[in-house]
């Protein structure tokens, strides 16, 4: 009966403290709700809040503020109003802090500007010197007609039939056929003269023809030559040169070989400076082997 009793009165203990500790934690739980109660009642300018607990929310709030930025999406267009309150000071400031590769880049297209202003000025040395264009050449054939003057420079990608009067250098791609009167520089692939009259250079990439009745007053170069009028200046063709019986030529030819019709009048020195055989280094050849010969 002892062991009973003694379980009897260990079962009484224990629910009697169990008791109490509810008892406890009811009282505890009500004080809490009285403080939640009296904290809401507080106004926020009165909270104060620990050091620790500040570092936490700034945290938080910078953490908040990173994933608002990465979920912006950044737009081109920038408001006009943002402008409107910008100071010299901050454009100033701004200017300064230009990258340097902006800068560079700035720098470079002006560079490259300049070059191109220098290289459409040597353009234009080139042809007024007379320079050849390698650019395609176009079938068209443009005409000047016999009442027309033009006053100025031409140029072409084709050819050109001057009937009329042209004051102004020619610079064409194609062939350029003359029965009128050019003053000014002529520079074509061939040209043909018939009963023309120019004052000027005649350039010819290829062949030159004048014929009868045409007068120019002015060099001639080109690969080859047939003349037929009359020539004041000198020749230059580093091909054959053809003088038929009309011809009348007052200046120096140089050619790599001249056929002189009978009729033709020449006042000047002709010169196959492009021959094949070199005078001077024939006789000069010619000379020393007639040395050794002495010699021996």
């Amino acid at each position: 009966m002892g062991f009973f009793s003694d379980f009897k009165d260990d079962i009484e203990s224990t629910v009697h403290e169990s008791a109490m500790a509810d008892e406890v934690l009811e009282a505890e739980n009500a004080e809490v709700d009285e403080l939640g109660a009296e904290a809401e009642e507080l106004p926020l300018d009165d909270l104060v809040l620990t050091d620790e607990a500040e570092a936490e929310l700034l945290e938080d709030a910078a953490n908040n503020t990173e994933d608002v930025l990465e979920d912006m999406e950044l737009t081109e267009e920038i408001p006009s109003d943002l402008f409107e309150n910008v100071s010299e000071g901050t454009v100033e400031e701004t200017e300064e802090k230009i990258p340097e590769e902006t800068i560079e880049s700035v720098e470079e297209q002006g560079n490259n500007i300049f070059e191109e202003s220098n290289n459409m000025e040597s353009g234009v040395n080139e042809f007024e010197n007379g320079a050849f264009d390698d650019g395609p050449v176009s079938d068209e054939t443009g005409s000047i007609t016999a009442g027309m003057t033009i006053n100025g420079n031409i140029s072409a990608d084709g050819s050109l039939d001057v009937l009329g009067k042209v004051i102004g250098d020619i610079n064409i791609k194609g062939k350029l056929n003359i029965s009128g009167t050019i003053t000014g520089n002529s520079t074509a692939a061939e040209i043909f003269a018939d009963s023309a009259k120019i004052t000027g250079e005649v350039i010819s990439k290829g062949a030159v023809k004048v014929g009868q009745d045409s007068v120019i007053l002015g060099n001639i170069t080109a690969t080859s030559a047939v003349i037929a009028g009359a020539v004041k200046g000198n020749i230059d063709v580093q091909g054959p040169v053809i003088l038929d019986t009309s011809a009348i030529v007052m200046g120096d030819i140089v050619s790599k070989s001249v056929q002189i019709n009978n009729g033709a009048v020449i006042e000047g020195h002709c010169s196959q400076s492009y021959a094949d055989v070199n005078p001077t280094s024939f006789f000069d050849e010619l000379k020393g082997n007639i040395d050794t010969k002495k010699k021996k």
